[in-house]
């Protein structure tokens, strides 16, 4: 089965999440994900393509996110396009009742879901609750695009920079400022004196 609109995109029922699966298809806005400005600024809405199966009430996901975002470059504070490309994989579980838990994990070699030790295995950090008989997957995928920024963005890997004196951006050109002259590493240790501290003794 495989749903189009944004609405049943980001908001799928349980009932039409068989263990054959559920294709989604199509496109979310910056607005629909609920993603500010300080978190990303999408070029255009994102294409989205996930597929979902429902084993015993636990949703396994998985698809591709694809978009271009804005960033600003950490050398030369310019804007620049990042094509953004990467692949999603989380599960759904109910929201967790009052009393002891038996959490289960998605088996797809064996096609059902399994009772899981809580001592043993922690809940893993693409594992989400919901509630009812309907996913909201718009918070996720927000998740899922804000830890795709990297660490540094860069406009290229061999971007110059701005001149630290007048700040022009070297990448459209040098500056007419002079360059600093190095001083030579000898004139720098022969500068520095041991400092010497107490009376000699005699």
């Amino acid at each position: 089965m495989q749903v189009g609109a944004t609405m049943e995109l980001l908001k799928p029922l349980l009932t039409d999440i068989t263990a054959d699966g559920l294709s989604l298809v199509g496109e979310v806005t910056a607005e629909e994900l609920g993603l500010t400005e300080d978190d990303a600024v999408l070029r255009s809405p994102l294409a989205v393509s996930l597929d979902l199966t429902n084993i015993e009430g636990l949703v396994a996901l998985t698809g591709v996110l694809e978009g271009t975002i804005v960033r600003d470059c950490v050398r030369c504070l310019k804007e620049y396009e990042d094509p953004l490309a990467f692949s999603v994989r989380a599960s759904f579980i109910p929201e967790p009742k009052s009393g002891p838990r038996h959490p289960k994990r998605i088996d797809p070699r064996k096609g059902r879901a399994e009772v899981v030790d809580a001592e043993s295995e922690e809940e893993s950090d693409d594992q989400y609750h919901y509630q009812g008989n309907q996913l909201e997957l718009a918070p996720m995928l927000r998740e899922h695009v804000i830890l795709s920024a990297p660490m540094q963005p860069l406009c290229s890997d061999d971007c110059l920079g701005l001149c630290a004196q007048c700040g022009k951006n070297l990448n459209e050109g040098p500056c007419q400022c002079p360059e600093e002259p190095l001083i030579p590493t000898f004139r720098v240790v022969q500068g520095m004196k041991p400092k010497t501290g107490g009376s000699s003794r005699s």
